[in-house]
């Protein structure tokens, strides 16, 4: 737990598996206020991020960057705070010696929800083209389904037994995000 002054290096924090032997991220973090850190198979930072609730944060990142998702280090807080929060992710930042992926150029695919567009086969593309809104919209789920039996799939084989669940609603629009 940190006090408002004393931030703990991230080297002196202790590597935490991604996923318990039980398949689920640590439960312990559900619902803790805090700043995580996320490491690669080789331990290579990833992304440091912050937030009200770590547990729901790594579940979104992994179900995102799944492959860059093997360890953590993290430190919580008692009470919501985003300046301590923001200090102490620009000092694990700024102790890393450079910017993450995650924080820098990939910044979009850690933070914000899959886009299935991309990830069109050129037949699903060529369709889309030619069709009107309703149309493309139907094929949108189609694709957004699709993609999301792959992410499913990837995750079972990573050992992950979390319960996932993506918005619905969201798929017409081409994105895949949790629930």
């Amino acid at each position: 737990m940190t006090s408002p002054t004393e931030i703990p290096t991230l080297e002196s924090l202790d590597y935490i598996p991604y996923l318990g032997e039980d398949g689920k991220i640590p439960e312990s973090v559900h619902g803790q206020i805090g700043v995580y850190a996320i490491f690669n198979q080789d331990k290579i930072l990833q992304y440091v991020g912050y937030s009200r609730d770590i547990y729901l944060s790594l579940k979104q990142h992994f179900i995102r960057q799944n492959q860059g998702c093997y360890w953590l280090k993290l430190e919580t807080i008692t009470r919501p705070s985003r300046t301590i929060l923001e200090a102490i992710q620009a000092a694990w930042i700024t102790e890393n010696g450079s910017i993450p992926p995650g924080n820098g150029e990939d910044e979009r695919l850690w933070n914000h929800a899959i886009q299935v567009k991309p990830l069109m086969t050129p037949e699903e593309q060529a369709n889309y083209e030619k069709n009107d809104e309703i149309g493309q919209e139907k094929l949108l789920k189609q694709v957004a389904r699709r993609v999301e039996e792959q992410i499913l799939s990837e995750l079972k084989k990573r050992g992950l037994q979390e319960e996932i669940r993506f918005n619905p609603k969201l798929k017409g629009s081409g994105l895949l995000d949790l629930k």
